[in-house]
């Protein structure tokens, strides 16, 4: 039995990474901002199967202060540093996510490596690798980087990719014995614990609640949270992972118009809000004017990118589960814990 640190585990990745440790018999801590959320991730993990009991602590700490993160992995053989900031709406100042990020990874490595902890897993995203370039017609693998200055570069991916490039850094210059892992998943789907779930869950709540007129031309690569909980575990501890980063994607890139005929077809009469025709590029221009939200997806209209999770599937034998499930799974969950409009 191994001792694992997860960080932010009453975020939507944190706690599914959490049940797939107690369900391999670890023992796991993690951290919370606060001490009251101890009961709601409890709660979560009893939504998902598990009751954790005296198999899970928790530490309260804070990426922004270096308080509390010596005790938080003290006798801990690996970290799990899940916890980053994602923000649904664009900050007015982008130093607000990108400083917490690149710190907080920092912090962590530092107290984990001072700690003597084997393997740090970071969970970078998608956003560190596919952004700032041309259009390319290969997928983008895991040899690709994000330009930060790159023209369709938003402040959550600027956030992401400074984030791992500065965790890298780390390692090379001052990691010492420590060895670290990344996973960069791309959008997040699956089965909802509990109100706390990534902003890709959004898609599929405002698909389901009938929020949005129509489609808009954007195409997203889906993955299942219980796929990217299984990777993080895999590149924990396989040899093979030490010193790599790991895409997360099942299948190819899915357009918003694919995601609602998914729902339509699998969910029938749950699904009569949901949207199938596109929305005219015109109309999200002119929202664009109203909704600093709406103006920080224009770049991406219409834009055509892929990846691949190959190295995964051959280095760590990942076997993600398909992506309409994983689409599938979210809808589901959200309508069973009362998450959608009546």
């Amino acid at each position: 039995m191994s001792t694992v640190l997860v960080t932010g585990g009453s975020g939507f990745v944190g706690s599914h990474c959490i049940l797939q440790l107690l369900g391999a018999d670890q023992q796991v801590r993690t951290t919370v901002r606060s001490a009251k959320r101890e009961d709601d991730v409890r709660a979560m993990l009893r939504e998902g199967g598990a009751e954790a009991g005296d198999r899970l602590s928790f530490v309260v700490a804070d990426l922004e202060s270096d308080d509390a993160w010596g005790e938080a992995v003290a006798g801990c053989d690996y970290v799990l540093h899940v916890a980053s900031p994602f923000p649904e709406h664009v900050p007015k100042d982008e130093n607000e996510i990108i400083v917490p990020a690149r710190e907080g990874a920092l912090r962590v490595l530092r107290a984990a490596r001072d700690a003597g902890v084997k393997r740090v897993v970071l969970t970078s995203s998608f956003a560190a690798i596919g952004y700032g370039h041309p259009e390319q017609h290969r997928p983008f693998d895991e040899t690709s980087w994000t330009d930060p200055a790159g023209a369709d570069v938003q402040p959550y991916v600027k956030s992401k990719t400074l984030a791992e490039r500065a965790a890298w850094d780390f390692i090379e210059r001052e990691g010492g014995d420590l060895e670290l892992s990344v996973v960069n998943p791309v959008g997040i789907f699956g089965p909802v614990l509990g109100p706390d779930y990534s902003t890709s869950i959004l898609i599929v709540q405002r698909l389901m609640d009938g929020a949005l007129p129509g489609c808009p031309k954007l195409a997203f690569g889906v993955v299942d949270v219980r796929d990217v909980a299984d990777l993080h575990l895999r590149a924990m501890t396989h040899p093979a992972a030490r010193g790599e980063r790991f895409l997360a994607i099942s299948g190819d890139f899915l357009s918003m118009r694919g995601i609602a005929g998914v729902l339509k077809s699998r969910l029938g009469e749950a699904a009569k809000r949901v949207p199938t025709r596109q929305l005219p590029n015109w109309l999200l221009r002119l929202a664009s004017l109203m909704d600093p939200a709406v103006k920080q997806i224009l770049p991406e209209l219409g834009r055509n990118r892929n990846a691949t999770s190959e190295k995964a599937q051959q280095l760590l034998a990942w076997n993600p589960r398909p992506r309409e499930d994983a689409i599938v799974a979210t809808a589901e969950s959200l309508i069973r814990l009362g998450l959608l409009k009546n």
